[in-house]
């Protein structure tokens, strides 16, 4: 198979069809001020670190003023900073260092919902219905006699009812909202021109500060259908990635908004961008936000939620790439972000991306999980991610191998999934937790700049072992996930075939995953038993130890191919 054969070579390129990103969950990366909560100046002060790892750009979640019911997604105002993470001077020392520092810098913007504390929410209330204060978000009279029944079925995707009654200024019981997500995030409403003009001085805003792009938080779900209607067969919460159509996912008034954010940022130099989070299936819709002008860049939740298994991921790969081929666009590739199990658990316990049993227990029976083959497979995972056409998106932890935590406290879950599943539903807390700087517990293992900070004095509970997977104690070791991920990215970056472009599968069984690309690269992913390398084949990287010439199980190589050794047969 290939793709956009015809691109010019990669340094004449926009930066991010080739780019390598790495998220970083704000509050869990580095505490600088020893409050145990991260920050912006503890993101400065690892930028070394992130350059000698190899990434392209980071991407930063929400760093707004908040109160925090859904740890920044909840805004209060988008032209500032939270003060528990800093200033707008620290955010711009930021940006200016992550430049010089020879990266690119995206922030997160969360245009379908504020927080109810957003003073545009709190004039709402205030107001009467049918007011212009009311019209910037989604209020509807109630169904029944009186109101009392939501304007309709819809649900939130944490869980219970989609809508939210509010006491009127004279005290009765009034109009309803609509929150998708949590009750302290109302939706806005992008009918509204006063919405839709306030945001893009908002993307002027940061783009006049000097960052590269944004990610775009619930890009799908702006615009909701008319007349708001009632879905056919109700679920328990709305899905992100929904079976079957939804009347808030994907409706096609969004490209309307993209397109005109697409002239914005056009208008500035050096190939401003913007990434979807757009849990949209088949991938022949996710490409309609990627046409040439609109968006540049979108997640690929199909390749995220997929299982440990070679033919589901094979379909999940030709699906995307066929799909964004037709508009231009490059794929991108993604195993782990803030809202879902950690690899390493879900590719072990054969779980989909955002339906993992979060109720197990690390300490439980070992058939349960097995951190070792999860380990080997998430490895595997990375190369292979690593060496297909397009960009990719790294999660913090990610390269340190880290596993979901399972033995949080509840009644230190802070996740609104958690209360609002009636506390069933454990949440998203276990892949948010602290990184481990140190093996040394000392300042949460080295999270924080206060020593005498324990991991269980950090805003989310590090447990007792999670200095086994600490930066210091992989660094410089030769068999670590750390190295293998500092040598893939160094490989990645000096290899002129990697990164957007072509590939052309290879037969090697049904077992095995194998493509190559431009130069006589190619990877190999072994998903069954153990098979041999190709005669002749140069060694470049693997995910784990060889057995002699032998490629073991659930193992990735990355091999540079004798010429004409091999005859490449698309599939």
């Amino acid at each position: 198979m290939n793709q956009q054969i015809g691109l010019p070579p990669r340094a004449q390129r926009p930066w991010w069809r080739d780019a390598v990103t790495y998220q970083i969950y704000i509050r869990s990366f580095t505490d600088s001020n020893g409050d145990g909560k991260g920050d912006v100046e503890g993101i400065r002060t690892r930028l070394p670190y992130l350059k000698a790892l190899g990434i392209d750009a980071i991407w930063i979640t929400p760093w707004y003023p908040s109160p925090q019911k859904d740890h920044g997604y909840d805004v209060a105002d988008f032209m500032a900073i939270e003060s528990d993470y800093g200033t707008l001077a620290d955010a711009e020392r930021l940006i200016k260092e992550t430049h010089e520092h020879g990266l690119k810098l995206l922030v997160d913007i969360v245009p379908n919902h504020s927080s109810y504390k957003h003073e545009w929410f709190q004039a709402a209330l205030k107001a009467a219905p049918g007011s212009p204060e009311r019209d910037r978000y989604i209020f509807r009279d109630g169904k029944g006699v009186n109101g009392e029944l939501a304007p309709n079925n819809w649900q939130s995707v944490f869980g219970g009812p989609g809508w939210k009654r509010v006491i009127e200024a004279d005290g009765r019981a009034g109009q309803w909202y609509l929150h998708l997500f949590a009750v302290e995030q109302p939706d806005f409403n992008w009918e509204n021109a006063e919405v839709r003009a306030h945001f893009e001085d908002v993307l002027k805003f940061w783009l006049d500060r000097g960052v590269d792009g944004f990610r775009i938080d619930v890009a799908h779900g702006l615009v909701k259908a008319a007349g708001l209607p009632d879905i056919v067969a109700v679920d328990p919460h709305a899905e992100m990635l929904a079976p079957e159509g939804r009347p808030f996912w994907d409706q096609d008034g969004v490209h309307e908004i993209y397109r005109q954010w697409r002239k914005i940022l056009d208008s500035y130099p050096g190939d401003r961008m913007a990434v979807a989070e757009a849990w949209v299936s088949p991938a022949s819709r996710l490409a309609l936000y990627l046409r040439p002008d609109e968006l540049a860049n979108s997640f690929n939740f199909d390749f995220l939620g997929s299982l440990w298994e070679p033919t589901i991921l094979k379909e999940m790969i030709n699906r995307s790439m066929e799909a964004l081929a037709e508009v231009g666009a490059p794929s991108s590739w993604v195993f782990n972000n803030h809202d879902v199990v950690r690899s390493v658990d879900r590719f072990d316990l054969g779980l989909i991306a955002g339906k993992a049993d979060t109720t197990l227990e690390r300490q439980g029976d070992p058939t349960k999980f097995n951190v070792l083959r999860g380990t080997t497979r998430a490895r595997a995972g990375a190369l292979l991610m690593l060496a297909l056409p397009g960009g990719a998106y790294v999660y913090q932890g990610e390269e340190l191998a880290l596993p979901e935590v399972r033995d949080i406290p509840e009644d230190r879950l802070t996740d609104p999934r958690w209360a609002m599943s009636n506390y069933t539903d454990r949440g998203r807390d276990g892949c948010r937790v602290p990184l481990p700087w140190k093996a040394d517990p000392a300042g949460a293992f080295g999270f924080s700049s206060n020593a005498a900070l324990t991991p269980t004095q950090a805003w989310l509970p590090q447990s007792p072992w999670w200095g086994l997977y600490a930066v210091d104690t992989q660094e410089g070791h030769p068999d670590s996930t750390l190295t293998m991920y500092q040598q893939a990215l160094a490989l990645r970056h000096k290899e002129a075939g990697l990164g957007d472009g072509p590939m052309t599968w290879i037969q090697a069984g049904e077992s095995v995953l194998a493509f190559s690309r431009p130069g006589d690269f190619a990877c190999y992913v072994n998903f069954g038993a153990p098979i041999a390398l190709p005669g002749n084949a140069q060694l470049l990287l693997s995910s784990g130890p060889l057995d002699g010439t032998m490629i073991p199980t659930d193992t990735a190589v990355w091999l540079r191919l004798a010429a004409g050794s091999l005859v490449n047969q698309p599939d």
